[in-house]
């Protein structure tokens, strides 16, 4: 059975004890539950793509307490700085050149030359990198290509079992995973639109981001299907056919709303909770259009992949 932790100094302790220990714990972040390991450990991080049944040519996301932390892992950069400075702890990710020397896990990179890191800014997976004392591999809590976990619930739905704990803080905030911004070339790129919109990146950098074509698997969330549901998905739907539940958005009620005033920010954190209940009711998915703006691009980016073909 999987352990299920407060949110409190006990529990904090307990999490921390079993990443060092080589376990593997579910922690709250402000984006979605974090399927964490000890990331210099390549035995911890083999349990985490055992568990999820991750394909291992897909790179973790490195989660770190601060800013100098991260820079002991990835080249830093003009680019970067000022990323960091501005939106850091929070729902970005930054891909750089791997350092000399970094001591992770070959699987946490996909034998890559680069890595993916991130400083969350939830006060309990702060609170458990404080205490742990080092970098952790933490992708999405939940098994590989399915809805992600916003819940501990959700965790415990495709997870439990699988995994040696979980700390239970109650729903995430955002709701969607980190957007992802690639700085291992001249320019930044985007590799997945998340929880923090493009539109913040480009006014902190003064440019225009490209988007990555996706040919190449250099982060995590580029897999074409991904956050997918049991049922079958389908996008843009103003009614629900004949069988089908609808997913709603704004003026299109469905059986749920992920906002009925039209607001990004509450569907974004409503979207992965939807899903999954919806989804328990073993019937096709059809989904209102959601505009493709702000954190919307990021709603639309999850719903093309749960809608892509398996």
């Amino acid at each position: 059975m999987t352990d299920i932790l407060q949110p409190d100094p006990q529990g904090i302790a307990r999490a921390a004890a079993v990443l060092a220990a080589g376990g593997l714990v579910a922690l709250p972040t402000e984006t979605v539950y974090g399927l964490a390991a000890d990331a210099r450990n390549g035995t911890a991080v083999a349990r985490i793509y055992e568990a999820k049944g991750r394909p291992s040519f897909n790179p973790l996301i490195v989660h770190l307490a601060d800013v100098d932390d991260a820079q002991r892992y990835g080249v830093w950069s003009d680019n970067a700085e000022i990323l960091a400075t501005a939106f850091w702890p929070g729902p970005l990710t930054l891909v750089l050149p791997l350092t000399s020397n970094h001591g992770l896990s070959s699987l946490v990179t996909a034998g890559l030359d680069s890595v993916a890191l991130r400083v969350p800014a939830h006060p309990t997976s702060h609170a458990i990198l404080q205490a742990f004392d080092g970098p952790i591999a933490a992708p999405s809590a939940n098994p590989s290509g399915r809805i992600s976990a916003t819940t501990a619930a959700h965790v415990l739905a495709g997870l439990d079992g699988r995994i040696d704990a979980v700390v239970d803080d109650g729903p995430c905030a955002v709701g969607l995973e980190s957007t992802i911004i690639g700085l291992t070339q001249t320019k930044p790129i985007l590799l997945r639109a998340g929880g923090l919109p493009i539109e913040a990146i480009e006014a902190a950098l003064g440019m225009q981001i490209d988007v990555a074509d996706g040919a190449e698997i250099i982060a995590p969330g580029q897999m074409t299907s991904h956050y997918a549901p049991a049922a079958q998905v389908r996008l843009n739907a103003q009614t629900a056919s004949e069988g089908e539940v609808l997913l709603g958005f704004g003026t299109i009620s469905g059986d749920l709303n992920l906002s009925p005033s039209g607001d990004l920010t509450q569907a974004a954190a409503n979207l992965f909770d939807y899903l999954h209940a919806l989804d328990a009711m073993a019937k096709p998915i059809a989904i209102a259009p959601i505009p493709d703006h702000g954190l919307g691009r990021a709603i639309n980016d999850r719903l093309r992949r749960a809608a892509a073909p398996r």
